[in-house]
Parts: C-alpha cells; sequence; structure tokens
C-alpha cells in the first residue's frame, strides 16, 4: 500500500492541531481577566474565594458532561471517513437531543440547589453565599453549553477546527463585555458583583449555541450533512454515544479527584508547600493546552481512517501526532528546568512560594515530556472505541499509583515537596507506557 509521504501527516495534523489549540488558548485567557475582574472588587479575598469554589462545582458538571463532544466526534468522524455524510447529520442531531435534555435536568437542579452546594463546601457564610450567587446564574448555562459541546465534537469529526477556534475568540471577547457590565454595572444595569460574572457567562454560552447554529444553516454544512432534515430520535446512536461518552466523563472525575487527592498530600506537608503546587498544577494544565489539541487532531484523523478501513493509516497518524506533540513537551521541559522561577511568575508574585516550587517545577517539566504520549494516544484509542480501557488506565495509575507514592514519598519517607512530587513522572510515565502497549498492540481488527 503507497502512504502520503510524511510532510503531507504534518500538514494535515497541523491544520487540525493549530486551530483547536488557539481556540483552548483564549479561553484561558478569558478565565485569566474574569478572576482578576472579579479580584477588583471590594473584598477580594471573599469573592475570590467564592468563585473559586463557584467555578470548580460548574467546572466538575462541565468536565463530566463534555464528554459528550468525544462520543459525538468519534461517531461523526468513522462516517464522515466512509462518506457517509447524512448520516453524520443524524449523529449531530441526536447529540444535540441528548445534551439539551441532560442539560435542563442539570441546570434546574443546580439552580433549585446552588445556595446548599455552595453552603456545603464554603467553612465561611459570606463565601457561601457569593458562590452560591455565582453558581445560581452560572448553571442557567449548561442546557445552551451542551449544545455547543455536540456542534464542537460534529465539526471535530468533520475535521473543521476553525468553528471553533472563531467561536472560541468571538464568545470568550463577548463574556468579558458581559462581564465586565454585570459585575460594575453600565448602561442602566446595577452592579451585580460576583454573581454578575456567572450570568455573563450564561449569556455569552448562550450566544455560542446560536453561533454554533447559525454556522451549520451554511450550505457547505447545512445541505452537505442533511441538517436539521427528518430529524428522528435513533436510539441506537444515543446507545453509542452513551457507551463512548461515559468512561471519558468518569476519567474526568478521576483525573479530579487525582489532583484534588495531591493537593492535599502536600497540605499535609505544609501551607506554602500547598500553595507551591498550586501554582505548578495551574502552570502545567495552561502547558498542556497544545498536547489536547494534537490530542483532537488525532481523535478525528485515526477516526476518519478506521472509518474508510486504513488502519496501518490511521496507526502513522497516531504515532506522528505523538511525535509532533512530544517535540512540543521537550522545549517546555527545557524551560521547566531552566528558568522554572520566571514561568512561575506567570502565576504568583509571591517569593517565598516560588522558592518552595522551583524544585518540584523542574521535576514536572520532566514528566510531562512523556505526557504527550500518552494524551495523544488515548486520544487515538478513543477514536477507536477503546474509552474504557484509557478510563482505566487513568484510574490505575492516577489514584492507585500517584497519589499513594505521592504520599509515601513526601509524608511516610519524609522527603517533602519534591519527594511528592517525584510521583508525578512515575505516574505520567507508566500511564503512558500502557497507552503506548496498547495502541502498539491492541485488537485492531475488533475497531
Amino acid at each position: 500500500m503507497k502512504l502520503t509521504p510524511i510532510n503531507n501527516y504534518y500538514k494535515s495534523i497541523l491544520r487540525i492541531a493549530i486551530p483547536a489549540i488557539a481556540g483552548l488558548s483564549v479561553q484561558i485567557i478569558v478565565s485569566l481577566v474574569d478572576a482578576g475582574m472579579v479580584g477588583r472588587l471590594d473584598n477580594p479575598e471573599y469573592t475570590l474565594a467564592a468563585m473559586g469554589l463557584g467555578v470548580l462545582a460548574t467546572w466538575a458538571i462541565v468536565s463530566f458532561f463534555s464528554s459528550l463532544a468525544t462520543g459525538t466526534q468519534v461517531l461523526v468522524s468513522h462516517r464522515f471517513g466512509r462518506k457517509a455524510f447524512n448520516e453524520c447529520g443524524e449523529v449531530l442531531s441526536n447529540s444535540i437531543f441528548v445534551g439539551f435534555i441532560i442539560g435542563i435536568v442539570i441546570s434546574f437542579i443546580g439552580v433549585y440547589y446552588a445556595f446548599e452546594i455552595a453552603g456545603f463546601f464554603a467553612r465561611d457564610a459570606i463565601v457561601g453565599k457569593l458562590a452560591g450567587e455565582f453558581f445560581h446564574y452560572r448553571i442557567m448555562g449548561i442546557p445552551f453549553f451542551l449544545i455547543t459541546v455536540s456542534y464542537r465534537g460534529f465539526f471535530f469529526g468533520i475535521g473543521n477546527t476553525k468553528i471553533f477556534m472563531i467561536s472560541g475568540i468571538m464568545i470568550n471577547l463577548t463574556n468579558i463585555i458581559f462581564n465586565y457590565i454585570l459585575i460594575y454595572g453600565g448602561f442602566g444595569i446595577e452592579p451585580m458583583g460576583l454573581a454578575g460574572s456567572g450570568l455573563g457567562s450564561t449569556l455569552a454560552t448562550v450566544l455560542d449555541a446560536l453561533f454554533y447554529f447559525v454556522v451549520s444553516l451554511h450550505p457547505a454544512f447545512k445541505k452537505k450533512y442533511s441538517l436539521y432534515k427528518k430529524f428522528r430520535i435513533d436510539k441506537a446512536i444515543i446507545k453509542s454515544i452513551y457507551k463512548i461518552s461515559l468512561p471519558v466523563a468518569f476519567q474526568s472525575v478521576f483525573i479530579l479527584l487525582g489532583f484534588l487527592s495531591f493537593v492535599a498530600v502536600s497540605g499535609l506537608i505544609g501551607i506554602t508547600e500547598q500553595a507551591a503546587t498550586q501554582a505548578i498544577i495551574s502552570m502545567l494544565f495552561m502547558s498542556f493546552l497544545p498536547c489536547y489539541g494534537f490530542g483532537i487532531a488525532t481523535q478525528t484523523l485515526v477516526g476518519n481512517s478506521v472509518g474508510r478501513g486504513k488502519i496501518q493509516i490511521a496507526k502513522i497518524y497516531g504515532y506522528e501526532t505523538a511525535k509532533m506533540a512530544t517535540y512540543y513537551t521537550l522545549f517546555l521541559a527545557l524551560l521547566f528546568l531552566i528558568i522554572p522561577q520566571y514561568i512561575l511568575l506567570i502565576i504568583t508574585t509571591d517569593q517565598k512560594i516560588i522558592q518552595t516550587a522551583v524544585t518540584a517545577m523542574r521535576i514536572a517539566g520532566v514528566a510531562q515530556i512523556f505526557y504527550a504520549t500518552g494524551i495523544v494516544l488515548a486520544n487515538a484509542l478513543q477514536a477507536c472505541g477503546k474509552t474504557a480501557f484509557v478510563m482505566w488506565a487513568e484510574v490505575v495509575t492516577n489514584l492507585l499509583i500517584f497519589v499513594p507514592l505521592s504520599y509515601f514519598l513526601g509524608i511516610y519517607l519524609e522527603l517533602g515537596l519534591t519527594g511528592a512530587w517525584f510521583a508525578l513522572p512515575c505516574y505520567v510515565i507508566i500511564y503512558s507506557i500502557v497507552i503506548l502497549l496498547k495502541f502498539k498492540y491492541g485488537k485492531w481488527e475488533t475497531v
């Protein structure tokens, strides 16, 4: 079988990955701006703490149900690969239906119990009240968010990440404007404080759903994929979305639990050490964004190739994307090793925290070299429907190796923060090896 020259593989990968990375990066910038606006309100120690709780509660729900995009993307990418364009439209319609119904239920529960949920996690009554107000308005946008998730999975599946990038730029800038007006007041609107941040984000989410809908009406999409024609609930499609998405949803929960547990372990060492750990993790999550972009590209290209029955091409896309992502993480590792104190200034200017974090930051730099292979090939396996395997790999390496090992090294052996952070490369390397072996030796004929 004659294969395309390797440079053309790279072009295909970058064509999908770069817009995805740009869209993801805009979201991080907007989050920092939102935090900056809330931090300038009166009593910022209360508003920032409340925003942290509200964002965490929202993020937990969002990350769980965002897996709907994975299920949609995988099914669409397979059908796109075999040129079954009408079926791509059917997957989108059913995904939107499922997402909106789930969103309505979650939104109703969240709005009704917003203050009880916030009060449960907040020790301070004022923080609980402010967090409840934020969460009350923010959770209203969940139905529309899940609509955008369905559209995102559809466009990713057909290899069009530019729509996601344009959406990210337009809607997140709108989010800043809404938040500014509602937080501080303007145009005859009374200042809402932290609650305004929640409402502003919800309004931006509604506009995002509307943006995707309007774009989908373009003949290039509506006509080609027969969008919104003769909609019918297809139980087989819904079951497939559920089967692919649910393990991804639980995987997100396990990752969250693992890192929260790791932060708790660092807190047993000391308050400064916990602050240092939080700073490094925040920096890592930002540095990982391009890896997620490469993961999106892998999921689409591997899914398309599998849909065409081109298993060898699918494997090549997985390996080559992992290689490209590793070049990026190697570059980042050098920065983390050489100038960690300057990178940490992005998160904090507190010199005590920075000095405490420097050695651990270097360890994290080494760990992320191997993370590229794990995240990219995990997305490739998900494109083949192996989402349950990826979830269990995360459970074992994160919750059963990473967290206990960090406690053993940092607390039991009294190696402090440096010892605790040595658990990270162990977790990442083992996870990446497990994923690599599955990708290399897995039974592709059952895909």
